[in-house]
Parts: structure tokens; sequence; C-alpha cells
């Protein structure tokens, strides 16, 4: 998949959550709930040349994931400190895998009532 289909893809995902908009950040496709950032399509920050996407984490999952899949998970600059997840998106891709991961971050970002509905 080239990397537009993939930042497609990644974008109906998102944008499929309930009350997500999307404006650029650091010039980079963000996507919000209300005001609060929830995933950022970051493909070549950093130094990073690779497609990936940055987003929140449930407590420990991070660091989890870093340790037993480096190869697919990483710790990004800024946030991820407060413990947020990188996520490669080259190679072969679980896209079950990725909206799982995407509704997680939706669930830890999204203010208590909204999150309710999600389910």
């Amino acid at each position: 998949m080239t990397k537009e289909g993939i930042e497609d893809r990644v974008r109906s995902i998102c944008m499929a959550l309930p009350e997500v908009t999307e404006k650029l950040s650091h010039g980079a496709p963000a996507f919000f709930i209300k005001k609060q950032f929830l995933m950022l399509w970051a493909n070549g920050h950093h130094d990073h040349h690779f497609p990936h996407l940055w987003c929140a984490a449930p407590p420990g999952v991070q660091a989890e994931l870093v340790e037993t899949e480096p190869s697919r998970f990483f710790r990004p600059p800024y946030v991820g400190g407060r413990g947020w997840l990188g996520v490669r998106l080259d190679g072969a891709l679980d896209w079950q895998e990725i909206v799982a991961i995407c509704q997680e971050a939706y669930r830890e970002i999204a203010p208590p009532k909204l999150a309710a509905t999600f389910g």
C-alpha cells in the first residue's frame, strides 16, 4: 500500500470515531476530540522516515509493546514521556489491530461521557 493509501486508511479509522476532527499540527494531519490531541500521522518526523502514527495509549501499554515488539512500536518524541505509543505503519499491517489501537487511544482521551457512549 502506498503512503497515501495508508494515510487515507488511518484517516477513515480516526474520522469514524465520535466527534473526532482533523487539522494540521506541525505540518502533519492530526486528530482531535474537541480540543484534546488524540493522534498524529507523523510520516517523516524526527528521522523516522517510515509511515507511522503517534497515539495515546493506556498506562503501561507503551512500555510493554516497545519492549516486546520494537520493530513495530516505539516511544515517540515529545509525547512518549506521557505514555503515548509510536506505531510503525510499514510492512505487513494488521488493520484490525490498528483499529483497536486507535479505539484505545480514543478511550484514553475522550471525555468520560463521550467515551462511555463509544463502548
